[in-house]
């Protein structure tokens, strides 16, 4: 039994995406954005009071980038993840966990943003400052698919991977703070996994409640 805890758009959303890669049976449960996160009944799953919190094999995981790896080593067949010894081991690795560099930029924009309600709760300088670092990921990764690699469609030279998901769930998130539209082959790399049924799987459904209401908040209003 495969049980997902879940919210929209937030990084529970590349645990779903590889879970629809890797086409495996598992129940979905979609948490509301509120006080149940940090009830006693959901800290038995996660006590950090987050999602994801991945029920599998009697086991309950709680961070995505160790879930993501987990489910690679625990369906080896699907190919999303690179093992021991692999050509692309030390790259899987560094760009698996990358996602979470990403992320946490695009964690500091929301709180400002979203969660602090008043304007003289936010700082310009945090908003800009991390709009700028979230810049820098995007160039790395540019530079990263731009290598004269031959097929470098992929993050990795051997194709699609975990790593993909990872770090495409992150730019998915970061996307509301800073544009990728500068950066052409992110811009393309983006637009090729994004069109994959099971990142399209993974978007919340019409009508659900999104913790970003618009498209794009810009840096400073």
């Amino acid at each position: 039994m495969i049980r997902l805890h879940h919210c929209h758009q937030t990084r529970s959303m590349r645990v779903l995406w590889l879970l629809y890669e890797l086409g495996v049976d598992f129940e979905l449960v979609v948490q509301p954005f509120d006080k149940t996160l940090r009830s006693p009944e959901y800290l038995v799953l996660n006590p950090a009071g987050r999602v994801p919190a991945l029920e599998i094999d009697g086991e309950v995981l709680w961070e995505s980038g160790a879930i993501l790896q987990y489910l690679c080593e625990r369906f080896p067949d699907a190919g999303m993840g690179r093992p021991p010894g692999a050509m692309d081991r030390a790259e899987f690795l560094i760009w698996l966990h990358f996602a979470e560099t990403i992320s946490q930029h695009t964690a500091a924009l929301t709180q400002q943003h979203i969660m602090l309600y008043e304007d003289e709760m936010r700082s310009p300088v945090v908003m800009k400052l991390e709009a700028k670092r979230l810049e820098k990921c995007y160039a790395a990764i540019e530079g990263r698919l731009s290598t004269p690699v031959e097929n470098r469609d992929y993050l990795l030279t051997g194709g699609f991977s975990a790593a993909d998901v990872g770090v495409g769930q992150a730019v998915y998130m970061a996307r509301h703070f800073a544009r990728i539209e500068p950066f052409p082959e992110l811009s393309a790399w983006y637009e090729r996994i994004t069109e994959r049924p099971a990142f399209q799987a993974a978007l919340p459904p019409e009508g659900a409640g999104l913790l970003y209401e618009k498209a794009f908040y810009p840096a400073w209003k």
